[in-house]
């Protein structure tokens, strides 16, 4: 019935089965929590433990009381899933085995269906330490001929390599039990490039990662680095904010156009904390009495100039200044917007423009600004090259949208700038993301786009000392991500990669995760094992208190060694006759 009504929409909430069990039906486009041990792509059901409501309705309200403050007390209970015994799991398997058994004539099944596969969480109870069950239907086209059974077992942490599996005995083990005479071996491992870090006086845990997958064939020992003719792909995670990027302060500047843009939304402007202590208004009256001396006239600035803010974070990486250089070629509006980045009331936003609209009615300045720009204040200037300049009234959202105005075009030159420079794009293929004809709001959504690519760049560059051949065409995945996505900071992108690339990051490391397939037969007859360690436990029902037998093992004493988990994955077929 779940399989049925599945078919038309994936269900959001999961069915109960007999009080104890919840059903999830999975779609083949999800993530799959047994990608590591299954490689089908179709729906699945996930069965698991149902999870109690431990609160009676009938609670008294003194009752109720005390428990929402002991509540605040403890810690969050995990909202990780709940397995069921491996007792549980067989009947269940039993049960859907029979349903899917054509030959199981009692259960008066008129139009037997073939069933998505199915996996059931396990607690590791029995002495194998079983984490997962699972059975797959085989099909000789509608019809079912039997059942691929899965089990997965999981051990550790444990940095003890007298607990790792010989590859022979491995491969041995598989010729047996599959009565198998040729065996083929395909490794995988993951190396994490750059993980990073929780940042210092915060509880949050960035999810920036950049990391290595690499495949080969004919895997000669346990743990082997990977060969140089290996198939790999480099796996880029990047959220914006830390304060140890080498553009974080270009994201501070982001982060300003951003507030302007929630408050041009809401009418509501919550003014971040000024980045100089001198008051905006003192630098613009500053700026402009500088230009006046220059009979009016604005010269090209350079942010280091034309701005005393001084970056809070480490020196930057001197393979950072090749590729991301301050622009010479500021104009007027962009100068501007640099010194009002220190703005910190809508008063004195006011005060500004009413500083600078005053100079160019009365003819005191003449300043150069770039062309194309479409900004209200660039108009102004434009109309007060002929002495005529309409009337603006600075209230309401308008001196917002001005300076927004005015740091969009800024920020677009300079990623524009960037990605150009690099050859990393033309004008043409950037088109999308500093276009004028959509809204504001779009506008800015486009500039946190390209941010978002630059962060990309600029990492790979620095840490992995990317040069153009490989900058240029993970350029041109990202961007094709984002002329059709959202913002996305927890995307993956991908890139193909020769593995001699990367290798010196990566050779006397230990892997994140390694595995081997050990497989023999071919098709439907395909039979695997696999045996795998990771760093993290490769399931998410998996706690503290069923990890296994060596959790607090380590070797001679020394906790050095990187603690793995050991997980062991097999198959076997059961043809109904």
């Amino acid at each position: 019935r779940i399989y049925e009504e599945g078919r038309g929409r994936i269900p959001e909430r999961p069915h109960l089965f007999e009080t104890d069990v919840e059903i999830y039906l999975v779609s083949g486009s999800c993530k799959s929590p047994v990608e590591s041990f299954w490689n089908g792509n179709d729906t699945i059901f996930i069965l698991q433990k149902a999870r109690c409501n431990e609160e009676s309705d009938s609670m008294e309200e003194s009752k109720l009381d005390d428990a929402l403050y002991s509540s605040e007390l403890l810690p969050k209970e995990s909202s990780a899933p709940v397995a069921l015994s491996v007792r549980r799991a067989k009947q269940l398997i039993s049960l859907y085995t029979m349903a899917q058994n054509p030959h199981v004539t009692h259960l008066e099944i008129s139009d037997l269906v073939a069933l998505p596969p199915l996996w059931i969480r396990c607690d590791g109870s029995d002495p194998e330490h079983t984490s997962w069950l699972g059975a797959e239907p085989l099909k000789a086209g509608s019809k079912i001929t039997g059942i691929n059974f899965y089990l997965v077992t999981c051990d550790g942490p444990t940095a003890d390599k007298t607990y790792f599996a010989n590859l022979e005995e491995l491969k041995m083990a598989h010729k047996m039990r599959h009565h198998s005479s040729v065996v083929m071996t395909k490794g995988f491992a993951q190396y994490e490039l750059i993980r990073a870090a929780a940042i210092e006086d915060t509880m949050a845990e960035s999810e920036s990662n950049i990391y290595v997958d690499i495949t080969w064939n004919s895997v000669e020992k346990i743990l082997e680095t990977p060969p140089l003719t290996s198939a790999a792909t480099l796996n880029i995670t990047l959220e914006l904010g830390d304060p140890r990027s080498p553009v974080f302060q270009l994201y501070r500047e982001l982060q300003f156009l951003l507030v302007l843009a929630e408050g041009l939304k809401t009418g509501v402007t919550e003014w971040p904390e000024p980045l100089v202590s001198e008051p905006a208004v003192g630098l613009v009256q500053e700026f402009l009495t500088d230009l006046k001396k220059l009979d009016g006239y604005c010269l090209s600035g350079n942010k280091n100039e034309t701005e005393k803010i001084k970056c809070d974070t480490a020196a930057v990486d001197s393979s950072l200044k090749s590729i991301f250089s301050e622009r010479g070629d500021l104009d007027f509006a962009e100068q501007l917007w640099c010194k009002m980045r220190s703005v910190g009331s809508y008063q004195e936003l006011v005060e500004c423009f009413t500083l600078i609209i005053k100079s160019l009615e009365h003819g005191e300045i003449q300043p150069w600004i770039h062309q194309g720009s479409s900004s209200l204040l660039s108009k102004l200037i434009q109309q007060s090259y002929h002495g005529k300049m309409e009337v603006v009234s600075l209230s309401g959202i308008t001196p917002i949208q001005m300076l927004l105005e005015i740091g969009l075009d800024k920020m677009k030159k300079d990623y524009v700038s960037f990605f150009i420079g690099q050859e990393l794009a033309t004008l043409t293929y950037l088109d999308y993301f500093i276009a004028t004809s959509v809204d504001l709001q779009e506008q800015v959504h486009r500039v946190q786009k390209l941010h978002h690519m630059l962060e990309i760049m600029v990492n790979c560059t620095v840490f992995l000392q990317f040069k153009h051949e490989n900058l240029f065409p993970l350029t041109q995945i990202c961007m094709k991500y984002y002329k059709e996505n959202p913002l996305n900071e927890k995307h993956v992108f991908q890139l193909p990669i020769r593995p001699a690339l990367l290798k010196k990051f990566y050779q006397n490391d230990h892997p994140a995760i390694w595995k081997v397939d050990i497989s023999s037969g071919h098709g439907p007859k395909e039979v695997k094992t696999t045996w795998q360690v990771s760093t993290n436990p490769p399931v998410e029902h998996m706690t503290s208190n069923n990890a296994g037998l060596f959790s607090d093992s380590t070797v001679n004493g020394s906790s050095e060694e990187r603690m793995y988990f050991i997980t062991v994955a097999q198959c076997s077929q059961v043809h109904f006759t």
